[in-house]
């Protein structure tokens, strides 16, 4: 019995390499870059890196992303000055791009489509909201000063729900866990969180510890009239606090998913927005990731469009 214990264990622990090979040689899991909050106090990627963004259980989407010196996943490093034309793309995942190769960026489309006549330099970070993006305008306003257009990518039902900047130093920390760090080094582990082979079992932990097991819905143009007017007095007090150059900056939205309210309000005070729904909404094609919310190429094409035939009638 004992015998056939130890071969039962033997076995288990060879399938196990086996797998482990397996899915390093043919890169199934997802490596997602480390990230930090940098001596600005501003939420990064941990510079000068390099890797592959995976997601599905059969490879559904693979990009190589390039985080430059500055800790944002760009073909660029972030030298704007004043001779030249320059743009910055700032958002949150959409424009971070880690669905799409970092060498056909949107912001790499855009030098396209203007005949690299200007330098578009892209600071994008899943999970930014709008006091993420506009502390960090704060935060490297030597290079913002000699930007020519600033592009701040704002989903209003997900990107106003606080008003003021904190960094997120929870997040951060989490890395350093040793359940992180061991998902980390075996790849396997991360291939099977993946794919839900753990789903069940943190079912049964929420269920045990009382937490729900619902997950959050994305939330795009489903807010209480309340909350509408919540977000909008958030926008204000961000605005007020960290002031922005009408002239030059532009709110990058959809209007459908958007308050008119807001809208409005951008109109009474000056402030301009660039609405690529109808772009988006025109397409014959598909403009997502068929399993993901996030702009495929095509999706990418259409955005990069909309922004330059802005540019050429500024």
């Amino acid at each position: 019995m004992k015998r056939l214990i130890g071969k039962i264990i033997l076995y288990a622990i060879l399938i196990c390499l086996c797998l482990e090979g397996l899915v390093r040689v043919l890169h199934l899991y997802q490596q997602y870059p480390p990230y930090e909050i940098n001596e600005l106090n501003v939420e990064v990627n941990t510079p000068n890196q390099n890797g592959y963004y995976v997601t599905g259980n059969r490879r559904m989407n693979f990009a190589q992303y390039h985080i430059n010196s500055t800790g944002f996943n760009s073909y660029r490093e972030f030298t704007p000055n004043e001779k030249d034309t320059e743009i910055a793309l700032i958002g949150d995942s959409f424009i971070e791009g880690f669905h799409q190769n970092f060498y056909e960026s949107t912001g790499k489309k855009i030098e396209d489509l203007l005949n690299n006549e200007v330098k578009v330099f892209e600071y994008g970070y899943s999970g930014y909201d709008l006091a993420d993006q506009l502390h960090l305008i704060k935060a490297y306003k030597d290079q913002f000063q000699h930007i020519d257009y600033t592009f701040i990518y704002m989903k209003f039902y997900t990107d106003l729900e606080r008003d003021e900047y904190k960094p997120n130093h929870f997040r951060v920390n989490l890395q350093n866990r040793l359940i992180y760090k061991i998902k980390d080094n075996i790849k396997l582990l991360t291939y099977a969180q993946n794919i839900g082979v753990f789903r069940a079992f943190l079912r049964l932990k929420n269920t045990l510890t009382g937490h729900s097991n619902e997950e959050r819905e994305y939330v795009d143009d489903r807010a209480s009239e309340e909350d509408t007017k919540t977000y909008l007095e958030n926008f204000k007090t961000l605005i007020n606090t960290f002031p922005v150059d009408k002239t030059k900056t532009i709110f990058l939205l959809n209007s459908e998913k958007t308050s008119d309210l807001f809208l409005k309000y951008c109109d009474s005070v000056g402030y301009k927005y660039l609405d690529f729904g109808p772009a988006m909404k025109a397409s014959k094609k598909p403009t997502t990731l068929i399993y993901d919310q996030h702009w495929n190429n095509h999706g990418r094409n259409i955005l990069a469009s909309v922004i330059t035939e802005y540019l050429k009638k500024q």
